[in-house]
């Protein structure tokens, strides 16, 4: 591995796991390029020759803490019998962890990156590539996806594929699941709710269960 490269991983590393550490000590909040400068032992100007912004740090640094869910969603979509069931068990995996770390999911899937934030999906699994290492390839492609939507049209496209649905009732599916996810990932995030994890979590499936049912019967 070129020297340059060695160098770029080594600084990442430092900055993300002084994110990091505010964000799990402090929360999301407080996390600002001085402190994670003082943190890391460096001036915040060095900081800026690797991340654009602090949105970037943000996001790089959220990533890392994906990292229980990302194992777990292979063990859930195996669970499936058909591309339904699989897509249907995926929203149950990524509610569930999603609603425990509203703050993270929020990072690093709804929060304005800028442009080309695939991009930095890529940059980020250059840097931490054996957080792919136990990852089945047929979810691979899933995970190099930022958007919440392409995720969903990616595993319905399979059903549509399969002759179990039409590209409309797909489109359909993947938009009114995305906006009942995306609904009470706010509300938890907000506090606007009395729900705990699993109520909230229990409502979620409550709703995409009928949405994917009712599609399907037309």
């Amino acid at each position: 591995m070129p020297n340059k490269i060695i160098q770029k991983s080594r600084m990442w590393k430092y900055f993300i796991e002084a994110t990091v550490n505010i964000i799990q000590e402090e929360g999301m909040d407080q996390v600002t390029i001085r402190k994670v400068a003082d943190r890391a032992g460096y001036n915040s100007s060095t900081i800026y020759n690797y991340f654009k912004d602090l949105s970037h740090l943000t996001f790089f640094a959220s990533m890392t803490l994906l990292k229980d869910y990302t194992n777990e969603l292979a063990s859930y979509i195996k669970l499936g019998d058909t591309p339904l069931d699989k897509y249907k068990l995926a929203w149950e995996c990524f509610s569930k962890y999603s609603f425990s770390q509203p703050e993270i999911f929020h990072t690093v899937f709804i929060m304005d990156l800028g442009a080309q934030p695939e991009k930095l999906l890529e940059e980020y699994y250059e840097i931490y590539p054996s957080d792919l290492i136990n990852i089945p390839e047929s979810i691979k492609p899933i995970l190099l996806q930022r958007s919440v939507f392409k995720r969903g049209e990616s595993m319905l496209n399979i059903a549509v594929n399969n002759g179990l649905i039409n590209k409309n009732q797909a489109e359909d599916i993947n938009e009114m699941t995305n906006l009942v996810w995306q609904g009470m990932l706010t509300t938890v995030l907000n506090n606007r709710t009395n729900y705990d994890i699993d109520e909230a979590l229990k409502m979620t499936m409550k709703y995409i269960t009928k949405i994917i049912v009712n599609e399907t019967e037309k």
